[in-house]
């Protein structure tokens, strides 16, 4: 990136992050609206356009949280960009007709796509591994989320009425078992890992 300065929109990120519902509401206030005008300009309905902004905040919710995001450019442009490509991706999916598009929304502050393309390649990646985990059994998806959500492998033992050495063993075991599968995609291995 040519500018690595935190961008002032770094709040929004930091709101999403926080679950912090009056962020939240600025968000859908400020920004949702050029969003939901695109999309309906573009072949895309009210319900298309509202589906598209929370795939996109969940997405952005789930970086800020796993890679502590740091926006470098405007929120506006960036979220813009995400959810245009992400509706242009939908059409895509959806017809193999052509498809026309209306470019009435310009930005002076285009995100940089090295920054898109980070969102896009954690959305990937995310969906790899949501894809793999539901292929574990019940007992081992039950035993991560409860290492991804408690402090402690002891609050796991605990709450699972087993003992720590047993929770250690299992969640080896289903962590091996789940990057196997994840390792041997053909996805995995056209997914440019950072």
């Amino acid at each position: 990136m040519a500018n690595n300065a935190i961008h002032p929109d770094q709040i929004y990120i930091d709101g999403l992050a926080n679950n912090n519902s009056a962020m939240i509401q600025s968000i859908y206030k400020k920004f949702v609206p050029k969003v939901v005008t695109y999309i309906r300009n573009n072949s895309g309905d009210e319900d298309q356009a509202q589906d598209v902004v929370q795939e996109i905040l969940i997405l952005l919710f789930n970086q800020a949280k796993v890679n502590k995001l740091q926006l470098t450019c405007p929120f506006d442009a960036y979220f813009f960009l995400l959810c245009k490509r992400k509706w242009l991706n939908e059409l895509k999916k959806a017809s193999n007709k052509g498809v026309t598009i209306r470019e009435d929304f310009a930005s002076n502050n285009e995100p940089s796509d090295e920054m898109v393309t980070q969102t896009e390649a954690f959305e990937e990646k995310q969906q790899l591994f949501d894809a793999m985990f539901k292929k574990l059994g019940d007992k081992c998806q039950e035993l991560l989320k409860l290492s991804f959500t408690l402090k402690s492998m002891e609050e796991v033992a605990e709450k699972l009425q087993v003992t720590y050495g047993y929770v250690r063993k299992k969640k080896s075991l289903c962590t091996g078992q789940l990057t196997q599968w994840i390792q041997e995609t053909n996805r995995f291995k056209s997914l440019k890992i950072t």
